[in-house]
Protein backbone atom coordinates (compact mmCIF):
# COMPACT_ATOMS: atom_id res chain seq x y z
CA UNK A 1 0.00 0.00 0.00
CA UNK A 2 1.01 3.01 -1.05
CA UNK A 3 1.31 6.48 1.14
CA UNK A 4 -0.13 9.33 -0.01
CA UNK A 5 2.09 12.34 0.13
CA UNK A 6 1.12 15.19 0.97
CA UNK A 7 1.28 18.80 -2.12
CA UNK A 8 4.10 19.91 0.05
CA UNK A 9 6.34 15.90 0.13
CA UNK A 10 6.14 15.92 -3.83
CA UNK A 11 6.90 19.94 -4.86
CA UNK A 12 10.37 20.84 -4.15
CA UNK A 13 10.58 24.08 -3.12
CA UNK A 14 10.88 27.32 -5.10
CA UNK A 15 12.61 30.46 -5.27
CA UNK A 16 13.52 33.37 -7.48
CA UNK A 17 16.90 33.72 -7.42
CA UNK A 18 18.50 37.26 -6.91
CA UNK A 19 21.84 37.61 -7.56
CA UNK A 20 22.20 41.27 -7.31
CA UNK A 21 25.65 43.14 -8.49
CA UNK A 22 28.63 41.83 -6.54
CA UNK A 23 28.27 38.26 -7.24
CA UNK A 24 28.07 38.00 -11.26
CA UNK A 25 31.01 41.14 -11.36
CA UNK A 26 33.27 40.02 -8.79
CA UNK A 27 32.27 36.37 -7.48
CA UNK A 28 30.41 34.85 -9.93
CA UNK A 29 31.60 31.17 -8.02
CA UNK A 30 29.79 31.97 -5.28
CA UNK A 31 26.55 31.86 -7.76
CA UNK A 32 27.80 28.51 -9.03
CA UNK A 33 28.40 26.78 -5.46
CA UNK A 34 24.93 28.33 -4.41
CA UNK A 35 23.15 27.20 -7.37
CA UNK A 36 24.75 23.79 -7.28
CA UNK A 37 23.90 23.85 -3.65
CA UNK A 38 20.70 24.17 -3.02
CA UNK A 39 19.84 22.06 -6.65
CA UNK A 40 21.65 19.07 -4.31
CA UNK A 41 19.23 19.91 -1.43
CA UNK A 42 16.55 19.52 -3.74
CA UNK A 43 15.71 23.03 -4.27
CA UNK A 44 14.23 25.19 -7.90
CA UNK A 45 15.39 28.35 -8.50
CA UNK A 46 13.58 30.42 -10.73
CA UNK A 47 15.91 33.32 -12.27
CA UNK A 48 14.67 36.79 -12.31
CA UNK A 49 14.70 37.99 -15.80
CA UNK A 50 15.37 41.69 -16.17
CA UNK A 51 16.43 41.84 -12.52
CA UNK A 52 18.24 45.17 -11.78
CA UNK A 53 20.56 46.22 -8.93
CA UNK A 54 18.64 46.31 -5.56
CA UNK A 55 19.31 48.94 -5.30
CA UNK A 56 22.25 49.76 -2.29
CA UNK A 57 20.62 50.48 0.43
CA UNK A 58 23.99 52.45 2.05
CA UNK A 59 24.34 54.68 -1.36
CA UNK A 60 20.96 54.87 -3.08
CA UNK A 61 18.70 55.41 -0.18
CA UNK A 62 20.75 58.34 1.54
CA UNK A 63 20.33 60.47 -1.50
CA UNK A 64 17.12 59.34 -3.32
CA UNK A 65 14.02 57.00 -1.19
CA UNK A 66 11.33 57.22 -3.72
CA UNK A 67 13.72 56.07 -6.57
CA UNK A 68 15.08 53.65 -4.25
CA UNK A 69 11.40 52.25 -3.33
CA UNK A 70 10.26 52.29 -7.23
CA UNK A 71 13.40 50.04 -8.30
CA UNK A 72 13.34 47.79 -5.15
CA UNK A 73 9.70 47.46 -5.82
CA UNK A 74 9.95 46.39 -9.36
CA UNK A 75 12.64 43.61 -8.88
CA UNK A 76 10.40 42.11 -5.98
CA UNK A 77 7.39 42.58 -8.80
CA UNK A 78 9.51 40.17 -10.85
CA UNK A 79 10.00 37.44 -8.01
CA UNK A 80 5.79 37.93 -8.07
CA UNK A 81 5.62 37.13 -11.68
CA UNK A 82 7.45 34.25 -10.67
CA UNK A 83 5.38 33.42 -7.96
CA UNK A 84 7.94 32.41 -6.00
CA UNK A 85 9.69 33.41 -2.82
CA UNK A 86 12.97 35.94 -3.80
CA UNK A 87 15.92 34.73 -1.62
CA UNK A 88 19.20 36.86 -2.00
CA UNK A 89 22.76 35.81 -1.23
CA UNK A 90 24.00 39.33 -0.17
CA UNK A 91 23.20 41.15 2.94
CA UNK A 92 23.28 44.73 1.42
CA UNK A 93 20.47 43.75 -1.33
CA UNK A 94 18.52 41.83 1.85
CA UNK A 95 18.59 44.93 3.29
CA UNK A 96 16.76 46.79 0.48
CA UNK A 97 14.25 44.36 -0.81
CA UNK A 98 12.84 43.47 2.98
CA UNK A 99 12.46 46.68 3.93
CA UNK A 100 10.83 47.71 0.70
CA UNK A 101 8.87 44.59 0.92
CA UNK A 102 7.82 45.85 4.60
CA UNK A 103 7.22 49.74 3.50
CA UNK A 104 5.78 48.90 0.63
CA UNK A 105 3.03 46.03 2.27
CA UNK A 106 2.24 48.47 5.92
CA UNK A 107 2.09 52.00 3.87
CA UNK A 108 -0.64 52.25 1.13
CA UNK A 109 0.68 55.72 0.13
CA UNK A 110 4.26 54.34 -0.66
CA UNK A 111 2.45 51.35 -2.47
CA UNK A 112 0.10 53.58 -4.48
CA UNK A 113 3.45 56.21 -5.45
CA UNK A 114 5.45 52.96 -6.44
CA UNK A 115 2.76 51.30 -8.38
CA UNK A 116 2.00 54.91 -10.38
CA UNK A 117 5.25 54.37 -11.82
CA UNK A 118 5.50 50.37 -11.96
CA UNK A 119 2.39 50.59 -14.17
CA UNK A 120 4.15 53.17 -17.03
CA UNK A 121 6.25 49.40 -17.27
CA UNK A 122 3.32 47.51 -17.09
CA UNK A 123 4.67 45.70 -13.60
CA UNK A 124 3.14 46.26 -9.91
CA UNK A 125 4.00 45.76 -6.37
CA UNK A 126 0.98 43.14 -5.44
CA UNK A 127 2.99 41.89 -1.72
CA UNK A 128 2.18 38.34 -2.54
CA UNK A 129 5.47 37.12 -1.69
CA UNK A 130 8.30 36.79 1.25
CA UNK A 131 11.99 38.15 0.79
CA UNK A 132 13.76 36.56 2.29
CA UNK A 133 18.60 35.61 2.95
CA UNK A 134 19.99 32.54 1.58
CA UNK A 135 20.87 32.13 5.38
CA UNK A 136 16.71 32.22 6.40
CA UNK A 137 16.28 29.88 3.36
CA UNK A 138 19.07 27.12 4.54
CA UNK A 139 18.19 27.53 8.43
CA UNK A 140 14.52 28.19 8.70
CA UNK A 141 13.13 26.63 5.37
CA UNK A 142 15.02 23.47 4.80
CA UNK A 143 16.10 23.30 8.70
CA UNK A 144 19.14 21.98 10.37
CA UNK A 145 18.03 18.35 9.73
CA UNK A 146 17.75 18.67 6.21
CA UNK A 147 21.55 20.25 6.24
CA UNK A 148 22.84 18.04 9.16
CA UNK A 149 21.59 14.88 6.55
CA UNK A 150 23.19 16.18 3.31
CA UNK A 151 26.75 16.17 4.88
CA UNK A 152 28.55 13.29 4.16
CA UNK A 153 31.65 13.92 5.27
CA UNK A 154 32.59 16.20 8.09
CA UNK A 155 35.60 19.08 7.55
CA UNK A 156 37.96 18.38 10.12
CA UNK A 157 37.84 21.26 13.02
CA UNK A 158 38.34 24.27 10.93
CA UNK A 159 38.63 27.13 12.91
CA UNK A 160 36.17 29.79 11.32
CA UNK A 161 35.49 33.41 11.97
CA UNK A 162 32.04 33.96 11.13
CA UNK A 163 31.24 37.52 10.23
CA UNK A 164 27.70 37.78 10.11
CA UNK A 165 27.11 41.33 8.52
CA UNK A 166 24.97 43.84 9.82
CA UNK A 167 21.38 44.33 7.15
CA UNK A 168 21.07 40.03 7.55
CA UNK A 169 20.16 41.16 11.41
CA UNK A 170 19.04 44.46 11.64
CA UNK A 171 16.54 46.08 12.19
CA UNK A 172 15.74 43.01 14.52
CA UNK A 173 11.66 43.65 13.75
CA UNK A 174 11.58 43.13 10.39
CA UNK A 175 13.89 40.23 10.35
CA UNK A 176 12.89 36.65 10.96
CA UNK A 177 15.23 35.88 13.97
CA UNK A 178 13.16 36.52 16.92
CA UNK A 179 14.64 39.56 18.49
CA UNK A 180 18.19 37.60 18.45
CA UNK A 181 20.37 40.18 16.78
CA UNK A 182 22.57 40.99 19.76
CA UNK A 183 24.22 37.55 19.59
CA UNK A 184 23.07 35.71 17.16
CA UNK A 185 23.41 31.67 16.93
CA UNK A 186 22.00 30.52 13.26
CA UNK A 187 25.06 31.35 11.29
CA UNK A 188 27.60 29.66 13.69
CA UNK A 189 25.44 26.34 13.88
CA UNK A 190 25.35 26.34 9.92
CA UNK A 191 28.70 26.50 10.14
CA UNK A 192 29.44 23.84 13.16
CA UNK A 193 26.85 21.40 11.08
CA UNK A 194 29.21 20.92 8.45
CA UNK A 195 32.33 19.82 10.87
CA UNK A 196 34.29 23.47 11.45
CA UNK A 197 34.69 25.68 14.74
CA UNK A 198 33.23 28.74 15.06
CA UNK A 199 35.68 30.31 16.56
CA UNK A 200 34.40 33.23 18.74
CA UNK A 201 36.05 37.00 18.81
CA UNK A 202 36.09 39.77 19.40
CA UNK A 203 33.85 42.48 18.14
CA UNK A 204 32.37 39.72 16.56
CA UNK A 205 29.30 41.51 15.20
CA UNK A 206 30.98 45.01 14.22
CA UNK A 207 30.55 46.27 10.43
CA UNK A 208 32.91 44.76 8.45
CA UNK A 209 34.12 48.60 7.37
CA UNK A 210 32.07 48.30 3.61
CA UNK A 211 28.71 50.12 4.02
CA UNK A 212 26.66 52.50 4.51
CA UNK A 213 28.89 53.69 1.50
CA UNK A 214 32.28 54.41 3.64
CA UNK A 215 33.85 52.21 1.69
CA UNK A 216 33.25 54.17 -1.72
CA UNK A 217 33.65 57.97 0.08
CA UNK A 218 36.08 56.92 2.84
CA UNK A 219 38.01 53.90 2.14
CA UNK A 220 41.23 54.41 4.96
CA UNK A 221 38.64 55.01 7.45
CA UNK A 222 36.27 51.60 6.31
CA UNK A 223 39.55 49.78 6.22
CA UNK A 224 40.49 50.73 9.60
CA UNK A 225 37.05 48.55 10.69
CA UNK A 226 38.24 45.61 8.50
CA UNK A 227 41.97 45.96 10.13
CA UNK A 228 39.88 45.81 13.62
CA UNK A 229 38.32 43.42 12.63
CA UNK A 230 41.02 40.73 11.03
CA UNK A 231 42.77 41.66 14.01
CA UNK A 232 39.98 40.02 16.57
CA UNK A 233 39.71 37.71 14.12
CA UNK A 234 44.07 36.64 14.24
CA UNK A 235 44.56 37.03 17.56
CA UNK A 236 41.25 34.24 18.29
CA UNK A 237 42.98 31.51 15.75
CA UNK A 238 40.75 31.69 13.14
CA UNK A 239 41.90 29.51 10.33
CA UNK A 240 39.78 31.09 7.70
CA UNK A 241 36.84 33.87 7.43
CA UNK A 242 33.48 33.27 6.33
CA UNK A 243 30.61 34.94 5.34
CA UNK A 244 27.55 34.90 3.76
CA UNK A 245 27.18 38.40 1.51
CA UNK A 246 29.38 39.19 -1.12
CA UNK A 247 30.15 42.89 -0.42
CA UNK A 248 31.34 41.36 3.30
CA UNK A 249 33.51 39.21 1.42
CA UNK A 250 34.81 41.68 -1.16
CA UNK A 251 35.93 44.29 2.08
CA UNK A 252 37.61 40.97 3.82
CA UNK A 253 39.44 39.68 0.88
CA UNK A 254 40.51 42.35 -0.91
CA UNK A 255 40.23 44.42 2.21
CA UNK A 256 43.28 42.30 3.26
CA UNK A 257 45.52 43.40 1.06
CA UNK A 258 44.54 47.11 1.18
CA UNK A 259 44.94 47.20 4.82
CA UNK A 260 48.41 45.22 4.78
CA UNK A 261 49.73 48.31 2.25
CA UNK A 262 48.16 51.20 3.97
CA UNK A 263 48.28 49.70 7.92
CA UNK A 264 51.33 48.23 7.21
CA UNK A 265 53.46 49.92 9.69
CA UNK A 266 50.65 49.24 12.56
CA UNK A 267 50.14 45.92 11.66
CA UNK A 268 52.30 43.04 13.85
CA UNK A 269 52.41 40.93 10.06
CA UNK A 270 50.25 40.86 6.64
CA UNK A 271 47.23 39.48 7.36
CA UNK A 272 46.57 36.28 5.17
CA UNK A 273 43.39 34.75 6.17
CA UNK A 274 41.49 33.10 3.55
CA UNK A 275 37.25 33.78 3.04
CA UNK A 276 35.20 31.77 1.79
CA UNK A 277 31.22 32.09 1.25
CA UNK A 278 28.98 29.30 3.15
CA UNK A 279 27.73 27.46 0.34
CA UNK A 280 31.61 26.64 -0.91
CA UNK A 281 32.42 24.72 2.30
CA UNK A 282 28.50 23.48 2.64
CA UNK A 283 28.92 22.12 -0.65
CA UNK A 284 32.45 19.81 0.53
CA UNK A 285 30.86 18.81 3.30
CA UNK A 286 27.85 17.24 1.07
CA UNK A 287 30.58 15.44 -1.05
CA UNK A 288 30.71 17.92 -4.04
CA UNK A 289 33.47 18.08 -6.11
CA UNK A 290 35.94 21.67 -5.47
CA UNK A 291 35.35 22.56 -8.96
CA UNK A 292 31.71 22.68 -8.58
CA UNK A 293 31.80 25.37 -5.95
CA UNK A 294 34.67 27.55 -7.30
CA UNK A 295 37.40 26.26 -4.77
CA UNK A 296 39.88 25.65 -7.45
CA UNK A 297 42.28 28.69 -8.78
CA UNK A 298 44.32 27.89 -11.63
CA UNK A 299 45.57 31.56 -12.49
CA UNK A 300 47.41 34.47 -11.56
CA UNK A 301 45.10 37.22 -13.13
CA UNK A 302 45.62 40.55 -11.04
CA UNK A 303 42.46 41.99 -9.63
CA UNK A 304 40.42 38.89 -9.85
CA UNK A 305 39.25 37.60 -6.58
CA UNK A 306 39.84 35.69 -4.57
CA UNK A 307 42.30 37.98 -3.49
CA UNK A 308 43.85 36.36 -0.26
CA UNK A 309 45.35 32.79 -1.06
CA UNK A 310 43.24 30.19 -0.45
CA UNK A 311 45.62 27.17 -1.06
CA UNK A 312 47.36 26.40 2.25
CA UNK A 313 43.65 25.90 3.62
CA UNK A 314 42.27 24.41 1.00
CA UNK A 315 45.59 21.82 0.07
CA UNK A 316 44.88 20.72 4.26
CA UNK A 317 41.37 20.25 3.73
CA UNK A 318 41.23 18.52 0.13
CA UNK A 319 44.40 15.87 1.36
CA UNK A 320 41.58 15.15 4.21
CA UNK A 321 38.68 14.37 1.69
CA UNK A 322 41.04 12.65 -1.00
CA UNK A 323 41.99 15.26 -3.47
CA UNK A 324 45.30 16.81 -4.27
CA UNK A 325 45.02 20.17 -5.31
CA UNK A 326 47.84 20.62 -7.65
CA UNK A 327 46.58 18.04 -9.32
CA UNK A 328 43.19 19.74 -9.33
CA UNK A 329 44.56 23.14 -10.97
CA UNK A 330 46.02 21.15 -13.46
CA UNK A 331 43.06 19.09 -14.73
CA UNK A 332 41.28 22.46 -14.54
CA UNK A 333 43.55 24.20 -17.11
CA UNK A 334 43.37 20.93 -18.99
CA UNK A 335 39.71 20.78 -19.25
CA UNK A 336 39.80 24.87 -20.63
CA UNK A 337 42.39 24.91 -22.78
Amino acid sequence: MHKNLSHEEITPPEYSFYLGCVIPNRYPFVEQATRNVLNELGVRLKDMQGASCCPAPGVFRSFDIPTWLAIGARNIAIAEENNADLVTMCNGCYGTLIDVDHQLKTDEKKRTFVNNHLVKIDKKFKGSIKVKHLAEVLYMDLGMDKIRDSVTRLLGGLKCAVHYGCHLTKPSAIRPWGGETEDPRFFDELVEVIGCESTDYKDKHMCCGAGGGVRSAIKEVSLDFTRHKLEMMREAGAECIVVMCPFCMLQLDLGQIEVNSIFKDEISAPFAIPVFYYTQLLGLAMGMHPNDLGLVKHHNLKGVPPFVDQEPILSRIFKELGYDYKQLQKQSVKTES
